[in-house]
This record gives structure tokens, sequence and C-alpha cells, in this order.
């Protein structure tokens, strides 16, 4: 168990850690010659069961929020320190504030300096301080007297810190590895040593761990836990690593994470749950604060997202906006002060770190940002899917979580979700989702039947903005499989519809079309266009175009490009050209399909690149830079002439 301690300036919390551990913590030579802490201290002190208890000592001083926040983000348990002949004091009141912010609500209450104060006077501070914790998170707090100088009183605060430690169940090392770095320092012979606690996860000798946000990677070559030689460290643990890798000492501050690879994902905005604390001024929209997150201070603003207000007492949601990069996990505690750090204006906890960029504020994402409050990952995740028409991104939320490979996936099975795959992305759907795609799939199809009777179908592409513009591709395309398997649609080469739906050329078309056809299948990769085909024939330019468009919407052509119309063999042909080249080289490319086009030479580039572009649009194939990918390895078989 991390303990931190918590009270005003110079009410004894140096020495009563002193007293419970035999460690002085003020480490600093200007610490000891002005009998004050400036900076966090450690102290430690081993239990009877083997085990070590860890203190964290605070600096009690106004201007020195900033270090005690940095020491009590992570600590399981607050030692609220008040000297008897003080009794309450203003820091005393703020600290306790903030341990209410940061949800730290198992603590106790130590009354120093029993020594120089009577009875009297012991037991109307005793009255003060039963006043001040009312209604608070310490409100159920036992409160000890103390004298750290004669030690009168420590030892049954000691034992209560021993049963204490011993009630409260070891967080479990689940999740990946972060530890917010509050020291580093060089030790001779040793190398670069940084210390900090471990939020979550577990750490090894030998692992490989992400400085972030700068992105290095260094290898650890010693741990020490709680102060003592060891191979292995995990969440709520003091580490202190030494670490090695090509990186700069003197880049590495106070406010960094060392963090498994996986979570190094720098961000600088997120979605927040706030609190403005009673009796503060009301939190404005775009208000610039100083944002305490692990041990780091960023300055940032607040966009409220629902009003332009949060009043006191009262909780808003926020995105929080920094001028650097960090990073942060969900439900990480966050604590915000004024810009000029003189007073807490709102305290809460980390929501989301992949905020979308627009439509941040619409009903959707509210109820959906209202999901992310319950602490049940699985109970979330179900409210989130529920909410969703077009899926989770279930990666994201793996990584908003911090869940491992194995905790995700069988999160994914309790919360009954239809999960689509596809490469390093996986999206989530609940069953009542997926059977609404499929209705309105089909709804639109029935539609555009209605409103253009006389085309074939609706390419894959066009289909999926019109059911679901923000549908992700792979989700769209697994749908789409499954009706084409149970036969609720059909597919004509690019052209999906209904079963029923079928399309005739009329009489005339079809005998003009025989005498135009072998124009095209002269040159069927490179057909003339229709200016060439009026040229050709003398038939006027409008009415070769309509014909085309005609015979376009019945399936029989495809427009490649304005005006240049191919026919279904030969786009049938280009698709398995497509095809074979992703099969044999990775993908297609531009010069490659056109030397396959036109062996001969002469040109052809342009014409090559038209095709490729026309297969990314109609979703035959993908674009990744100069590559041309399949999105389907059976697509090809779609594109058989019938």
């Amino acid at each position: 168990m991390l303990i931190g301690t918590a009270g005003h300036i110079d009410h004894g919390k140096t020495t009563l850690l002193k007293a419970l551990t035999g460690v002085d913590a003020d480490r600093l030579l200007q610490e000891k010659a002005r009998g004050i802490t400036l900076d966090l201290g450690y102290a430690y002190t081993p239990l009877t069961d083997g085990s070590v208890l860890g203190f964290v000592d605070v600096p009690g001083h106004e201007k020195l929020i900033r270090n005690m926040l940095a020491g009590t983000t992570a600590i399981d348990f607050a030692l609220l320190v008040i000297a008897a002949d003080d009794g309450p004091m203003p820091q005393t009141r703020e600290h306790l504030e903030l341990l209410e912010l940061l949800d730290i609500g198992q603590g106790a209450v130590a009354l120093t300096k029993t020594d120089t104060v009577t009875a009297e006077r012991l037991e109307q501070v005793r009255q003060e301080v039963a006043d001040l914790l009312t209604g608070t998170v310490l409100a159920a707090s036992p409160v000890f007297p103390v004298s750290g100088r004669t030690g009168e009183g420590v030892a049954a605060l000691r034992s209560h810190l021993e049963a204490t430690t011993a009630a409260i169940s070891r967080p479990p090392a689940a999740g990946r590895f972060r530890l917010a770095i509050d020291r580093c320092f060089a030790l001779s012979g040793v190398g670069t040593i940084v210390t900090g606690t471990a939020h979550a996860g577990a750490v090894a000798v030998g692992d490989r761990l992400s400085l972030a946000p700068a992105g290095v990677t260094a290898r650890v070559r010693g741990l020490h836990v709680q102060d003592r030689p060891a191979e292995r460290g995990q969440a709520g643990d003091r580490c202190a690593l030494a670490l090695k890798g090509n990186f700069d000492r003197r880049d590495i501050r106070r406010g960094m994470w060392l963090v498994d690879p996986a979570l190094a994902v720098s961000l600088s905005r997120f979605q927040a749950e706030l609190r403005v604390p009673a009796g503060q001024a009301a939190l404005r929209h775009m208000q610039t604060v100083h944002v305490h997150l692990g041990t780091d201070d960023i300055i940032g603003r607040v966009a409220l997202l629902d009003g332009k207000r949060a009043e006191p007492g009262h909780t808003a949601l926020a995105e929080i906006l920094l001028e650097r990069e960090t990073l942060c996990l969900r439900g990480d505690r966050i604590i915000l002060r004024d810009a000029g750090a003189r007073r807490t204006v709102a305290g809460g906890r980390v929501l989301d770190i992949h905020p979308p960029a627009r439509h941040k504020r619409s009903p959707e994402r509210l109820r959906l940002l209202d999901s992310l409050r319950n602490d049940d990952p699985a109970a979330g995740l179900e409210l989130m899917a529920d909410q969703s028409a077009t899926g989770v991104d279930l990666h994201r939320f793996t990584l908003n979580w911090n869940l491992d490979e194995a905790q995700a996936r069988t999160l994914w099975q309790r919360a009954g979700l239809r999960v689509v795959e596809a490469g390093e992305s996986a999206i989530g759907l609940s069953q009542a989702a997926w059977d609404g795609l499929r209705q309105r799939l089909l709804e639109t199809l029935a539609r555009e039947h209605e409103r253009s009777p006389d085309m074939i179908g609706v390419e894959a592409g066009r289909l999926r903005r019109m059911t679901a513009v923000n549908l992700q591709r792979p989700v769209f395309d697994v749908l789409v499989d499954e009706l084409l398997t149970c036969g609720a649609i059909a597919q004509t080469r690019a052209w999906l519809h209904l079963p029923e739906h079928h399309v005739s050329v009329s009489d005339d078309d079809r005998a003009l079309f025989s005498e135009l056809k072998p124009l095209l299948q002269a040159a069927p990769y490179n057909p003339p266009r229709v200016r060439d085909i009026h040229k050709a024939t003398g038939i006027p330019e409008p009415a070769v175009r309509q014909l085309f468009k005609r015979l376009a919407r019945a399936g029989e052509l495809y427009p490649v490009g304005h005006d240049h119309y191919f026919t279904a063999g030969a786009v049938a042909e280009l698709a398995a050209i497509v095809a074979r080249l992703n099969t044999e080289q990775g993908a297609a490319r531009a010069a490659p399909f056109r030397d396959i086009l036109f062996p001969e030479g002469g040109g052809g580039r342009k014409v090559a690149i038209r095709i490729l572009e026309f297969f990314d649009r109609i979703g035959y194939t993908r674009r990744e830079r100069d590559d041309h990918v399949l999105r389907d390895s059976t697509a090809a078989l779609q594109w058989s002439v019938r």
C-alpha cells in the first residue's frame, strides 16, 4: 500500500513519517536547512508479514501544490496531518478538497504535536476536525492523536496502517505496464535511474519499454521495488528502474511516462468528466487552466460539451485541449487549477482518449460519453455498442481501458458482440445494431429500385454511403457477404440488387448497340470515347451518350471515365488482371498493369491509371499510395459475365 501525506505547512508531516519509519523523507539540503518540505519525499518501512509499507511525503506550502499533486495521484491511502496547536488551516482544507476530487476515499487523520497542547485544546481540535470532515470522503476516517517528537500514539497509528494494508487488496497486475515518472537522475556505475509509482501492469528486468511522449525505447537493466532490489514490480509499487537506451538523460523529466510500447500513444486532447467544487467560481467554456495529470502539469483549455458554464457543486463533460502532448487512459484522475495556479477550479477523470474531430456535442456522442462513466468495462462496452449504429472501434476501446489481448477478447464475448476483424482493426456491433444495418441496406436497395427501375443495382461503395456513411468498409463487406449467402440480395458484377429485381434492354437499344459494340471490342482496354464513335458512325453524340448511359444502368457497359465506356466483358478481364497482379506482386501498380494491357508500348499510362482509379472508386480495390490493393481475395469471382 502507498500512503500519501496531506496537510498544512509545518504541521509535522515529515517528523511523523520519521517516527513511523525511521527515515527522514527530506532529501534536499535546502529542505534540511529551512526545515520545510519543498518536493516529494519517500520513506519505507517493513511489515511483519514481509511486505513493505511506502509513504509519499508531500509539501504543505500553498505555492507547492504542483509538487503535492505529482505525488498524490497514485496513492492508495491518505494520511491527513493536522497540528493540534493550529487546528485545520487553509492548506488542510485545500489538500482535503484535492483528495476529494482525486476520489481517494481510504484514509486516516493524525493530530500531531499533542505534546504541546492541553487536553481541553486536543478535544476542541477533535471537534474542529470532525466538523471539517463531515460530508467528505474522509468522513468515517479514524483520528489518531500523536507526537512525532515523543512517540506518543505512533504505535497505534502504525498498527492501524498495518491492519489497513492487510485488509486492502493489492491491485491486480492487469493491463499493460505504465509508470508516471517523478524523478530522473544518474547513479555512478549504474546509469540513468527513473522513479515513480506503477499505475498498471507489471515490469521485469530485461523488459523493453517506451519513454513517452518522447517515443524513445529503453531496456530495464535493474529494478528496485519499495526500496528493495527486485526482479519484478507491479501496479501500486514504488519502482526505481535503471534504464539503458539511446536517449539523453537530460530529456527525461517529471511528468513523462514509462510504458509498454503498445501504450505509447501521445495525445493533446481527451474528453473527461469534471466536478467543480462547491464554493468555487463557475468553470467557463474555453477557460485556461493548469492540467495536473499523473505527475505532469500542462497548460490547457477546457471546452465544455454540454453548456457554457459548469456551476459549483455540479459535474460536466468537457474536452481538455493541451498545449503539449502527454499520455493518459480512461479513469486517470485529473485536477484543474486556474491560469495563475492559485486555486483549484475542478477535478475529475479521463473518459475517452480518442475524441471525434466533429459532432462532439451531438446527443449521440454525449450518450456514448455517459456510458464511459461506468467503471465496469464490459457494461460500458455493452452500452456503447447499444448506442452505436455503426459499431465500436474495439482496438481503441482496448487501449482506452488498458486491456491486454486476453482480457479484450473475453470482454467482447461477455458483451455478446458481433466482431468484425480486418488487419489491425476490430469493430464490435450489438446484435440489434447488426440487424438494423441489414434492414437498412435492404430498404435502401428497395428504394433505389423503385426510384431507378432501369438501373441494374447499386455499386458497393455507393450503397455503403447510402446505408450508413460512417460504417467502416470491412463491416459493410461482411454484411454484404452474409446477405448474399442467405439470398437476401444478389450481385451482378459490380452491382448489388434485390433478387427479384431485373432490368432488360429495349429492342431498339439492343439493335443500335449491336452496331456499335464491335468498335468497343476492337480496342477493349482503351475503347473509343463517345465523340470518337460519333465521328466514326455519324450518330449524334447525345444519342450515343444516352444509349451508353442506359446500357450502363442495365449492366452492359461501365463508365470508366467521362464519356469513356468499357464493355462488361472487358471490365471482367481487367478485374482478373488486377487480381492476378495482387496475387503475384502484392498489389496492382500503374506501370506493370499498363505493360500487360499494352505490351507493344505506345503509351497507355493515363488509361491504365484511369482504370485503376475506377476500380478504387467502385470499391473493388483500395489505394495505398501507388498501390491498388484488392479489398477481398474472392472479389474477382463477382466479375464473371452472366
